[in-house]
């Protein structure tokens, strides 16, 4: 076996989300078509599920594998939910949105021109992974973001409304 010259894989960033979920090879096709997800590779298991696969989603890598609950890798809907949300900045937040409609997921925020600068909204996809998609629209300093959450935002989240 060669030994590796990097500590971390060539496409690969420092942190690589692994997600779990019942149905992996749907999963893969979901991001495919909402995301532009290329898949990379695929590793088969048992009764055709996927063991593991790596995909590639604008300039980051994502794994995916089946839940198999009986080792101790359930998914989300098994977990009735996840407290993880994915964060996906895209060039086209609306077109990304309407495809995810589209595909089964259900809105979780509405998408909108966000506080903060960006064109954001949150859905859940069909397979129980929340995800958050974005367009940086402008850059803001901390003080911008500031007034312009107070603007927005009730007292009793943070704002002076």
């Amino acid at each position: 076996m060669k030994q590796a010259t990097r500590a971390i894989p060539e496409g690969f960033h420092s942190i690589t989300p692994h997600l779990v979920c019942e149905g992996a090879a749907r999963a893969l096709d979901f991001y495919r078509d909402c995301f532009g997800a290329v898949e990379v590779s695929r590793m088969p298991g048992p009764d055709g599920r996927i063991m593991h696969a790596e995909l590639r989603i604008g300039d980051s890598m994502v794994m995916l594998a089946d839940d198999f609950p009986d080792y101790g890798s359930p998914g989300p809907i098994a977990l009735k939910g996840s407290p993880v949300v994915m964060h996906l900045y895209v060039r086209d937040a609306d077109a990304v949105w309407e495809r995810a409609m589209a595909a089964g997921a259900k809105p979780l925020m509405p998408l909108g021109d966000a506080f903060w600068g960006d064109r954001y909204g949150q859905f859940l996809d069909p397979f129980g992974h929340r995800w958050a998609v974005a367009t940086h629209q402008r850059d803001m300093t901390p003080d911008e973001i500031q007034e312009a959450m107070a603007k927005e935002m009730p007292p009793e989240c943070g704002g002076g409304a």
